[in-house]
């Protein structure tokens, strides 16, 4: 069994270690931790692991955000990959710092990378695990928030979510989205 495990965010040093680039962060560490690494392929840089008798292809779309679903929809065709075997991993304004979710479907909340997605594919019922980033910014600076770097403090309580993470991702393969959220969505 098959699942494409997908982490939003946008390729260039410009944007490393940005609050848009959490998708990237949450694969980098869950390739850290199961000792693999990615290799640029075509519409992202892809990694495979084994876990519970799955395959899990991990992708970071080098699409940019605003056109990832390019890159969903090539590698679901590719690996021939269900739409509910799908898992994206995004930031999300409108949870605290650190919070996470899982939801099995729902708008893009003015998410560019949701919103290509959604048009590329027709569809907005795929998983998402969204990464609280906060929404403690002036009226209008939305978009230098969204695409600033974490400060230290907000670094550190970030990557000690990680771990948690990756629990998420990895149950989602082996429990299904409806008891991965009764176990993990509360708190």
């Amino acid at each position: 069994m098959k699942y494409l495990i997908v982490g939003l965010g946008n390729i260039g040093e410009e944007y490393e270690n940005t609050r848009h680039n959490i998708g990237f962060w949450i694969l980098d560490a869950l390739a850290r931790v199961s000792n693999i690494s990615f290799s640029d392929k075509r519409y992202g840089a892809l990694a495979e692991m084994k876990y519970a008798g799955r395959t899990l292809i991990l992708l970071k779309p080098n699409t940019f955000m605003n056109l990832s679903g390019r890159s969903v929809q090539y590698w679901m065709q590719k690996e021939n990959i269900e739409l509910d075997k799908v898992l994206i991993l995004v930031d999300d304004l409108a949870l605290p710092l650190g919070k996470v979710r899982m939801r099995l479907k729902g708008g893009d909340a003015g998410h560019n990378g949701l919103k290509s997605i959604h048009q590329i594919l027709g569809s907005q019922d795929y998983v998402r695990l969204r990464f609280g980033i906060g929404s403690d910014f002036p009226r209008g600076h939305q978009v230098d928030y969204v695409l600033g770097r974490w400060s230290r403090d907000e670094e550190t309580l970030v990557n000690s979510k990680l771990e948690n993470c990756i629990e998420i991702i990895k149950a989602f393969t082996t429990m299904g989205a409806n008891q991965v959220m009764t176990k993990f969505n509360r708190d």
